[in-house]
């Protein structure tokens, strides 16, 4: 029993090491050129573990324009790598996501954001675990919260989750705080780090269930 319990525990134990080890390699990274959204482009903003994963998931997307990986939902006036992951601010590690309604809908990215993760995992998502990994959405207005209130309630109506189970945060929109450069595109420039390999690019099966989200697809959803 010992020994399954070894052989569980320390690759889960070695991914959270590279995870945080990777976060603080590529300091001196070039910062991202800040994105300027057209007219009528919107924003979105969604919490379901590290962040170098769920940008990834919405780069993806059909009508996305672009993805900032940051820090959202805390009570300090300011937010960055060490201080979130420290417990302290009370922030998640968080996406920006802008997106064209013409192209993609509200509800279609609450759609992709639960066909992407598991949001019955209190606090955690894969080897990840803390406040900053919540799975969250921070509603900017009313309309925002109702739709993501009643995204959960039909989950919930089809069966797709047991009664309570779903652990997801609806909270106000308050601020968001752009991460460091080193984690902007993260996945896209390593594609071969561990971490990457083991947890985030396993995180895209969303893809096989939603082929025509993707943004090799042409139609209006």
């Amino acid at each position: 029993m010992k020994i399954f319990s070894l052989a569980v525990l320390l690759p889960l134990t070695l991914l959270i090491s590279l995870h945080t080890k990777s976060c603080k390699a590529s300091v001196d990274a070039a910062p991202k050129p800040m994105y300027q959204p057209g007219s009528g482009i919107e924003k979105a903003y969604f919490a379901s573990g590290c962040f170098w994963c769920v940008e990834a998931i919405f780069e993806t997307v059909y009508g996305v324009e672009e993805v900032v990986s940051g820090y959202a939902g805390g009570t300090a006036d300011d937010a960055n790598y060490d201080a979130v992951s420290s417990g302290a601010t009370n922030h998640a590690e968080t996406v920006e996501v802008f997106y064209d309604p013409n192209k993609i809908s509200y509800s279609t990215l609450l759609k992709i954001f639960f066909d992407s993760h598991d949001a019955t995992t209190l606090n955690r998502q894969g080897p990840d675990s803390g406040r900053q990994y919540r799975s969250a959405i921070f509603y900017q207005n009313e309309t925002e919260k109702e739709a993501a209130q009643q995204y959960i309630s039909s989950l919930y109506g089809t069966g797709q989750y047991a009664a309570g189970t779903i652990t997801t945060t609806l909270e106000k929109y308050t601020g968001f705080y752009p991460a460091e450069a080193y984690h902007q595109d993260y996945e896209k420039l390593n594609p071969n780090q561990p971490y990457i390999r083991a947890v985030s690019i396993p995180r895209l099966k969303f893809q096989t269930k939603n082929p025509e989200l993707l943004k090799k697809t042409e139609n209006k959803h």
